[in-house]
């Protein structure tokens, strides 16, 4: 755990010195807010260690994994204002701190300052490009066009949650100046780590407990959203069981990748067994 501990500290540090470094004070205050308020830091800390995987150096990942994180961060922003939540990470949403407009220009700030990290490579803002062209449709398909059986729902989590997730290993790997196969197969273990991410997500919203959770739960069938449990047929425990087998599927495509740093690789194991283990 010592090793996390020190690769997450860099992301903070590198994250606390790009929200200070803003302008005005007022966005600032507004970034700070959306993302210094907690968070299990999961997708940078998926670049660092692929690219630590591969031969790379954490210090090489640090900006790419601060800027995946903008970017999730964004999302989130937007996600809030959709699902009218007023709860993020056990503190007020965006929105409902400063307002519908605000948070807005806080979400294109983040954007923002996220490109300007992955520009340091053409390879870096192509991956995140294409995630992000892969998230929109995933959050349209959802809005308008809902997912009806289990196989339209793995599209949409493929879109929604694993094409980050992809991006951030992928970062990685760019980093360390991985081979294109190798780029590959690290952005596969990440995205089936997100799809079962999102499945374990929407069995937690539809099971758990909200303090527990840290926000509103039962949103997804308040708002008819598709989650697993909403447009399947699927029990919770089975529902549990598919995101086992992505998981297992993600550990698969990890297995073909020449690790350097082994210790990095199974702490890459280590988070595709906590995705379907996790309680928050």
């Amino acid at each position: 755990m010592e090793l996390l501990e020190r690769r997450r500290a860099l992301v903070e540090e590198r994250l606390v010195e790009v929200v200070d470094g803003l302008d005005p004070e007022t966005l600032s205050s507004e970034v700070r807010h959306v993302t210094l308020s907690g968070g299990k830091r999961v997708r940078p800390m998926v670049t660092i260690l692929a690219c630590e995987t591969v031969g790379g150096e954490a210090t090489d990942a640090v900006d790419f994994g601060v800027g995946i994180e903008l970017v999730h961060s964004a999302s989130l922003v937007v996600d809030d204002i959709i699902d009218r939540s007023e709860l993020r990470r056990g503190t007020t949403s965006a929105w409902a701190e400063f307002g519908h407009g605000p948070a807005i220009i806080t979400s294109d700030g983040l954007l923002g300052e996220a490109f300007a990290l992955f520009s340091a490579d053409p390879k870096a803002t192509q991956v995140v490009a294409e995630s992000l062209v892969e998230l929109g449709v995933g959050e349209a398909t959802e809005l308008s066009s809902k997912p009806s059986n289990e196989a339209e729902y793995m599209t949409l989590a493929r879109r929604k949650t694993g094409a980050l997730f992809r991006a951030a290993a992928e970062l990685g790997a760019i980093a360390a100046d991985s081979d294109p196969f190798t780029v590959e197969a690290l952005g596969e273990y990440a995205e089936r780590v997100g799809v079962a991410f999102q499945i374990r997500d929407d069995v937690l919203d539809a099971t758990a407990d909200a303090a527990d959770l840290g926000k509103p739960t039962g949103h997804d069938a308040t708002l008819e959203r598709p989650s697993v449990v909403q447009v399947t047929d699927l029990t919770p425990a089975e529902a549990n069981d598919r995101a086992r087998a992505q998981a297992d599927r993600a550990i698969d495509a990890l297995g073909t990748v020449d690790a350097v740093d082994t210790e990095a690789r199974d702490y890459l194991l280590e988070l595709a067994e906590f995705v379907v283990e996790r309680e928050r």
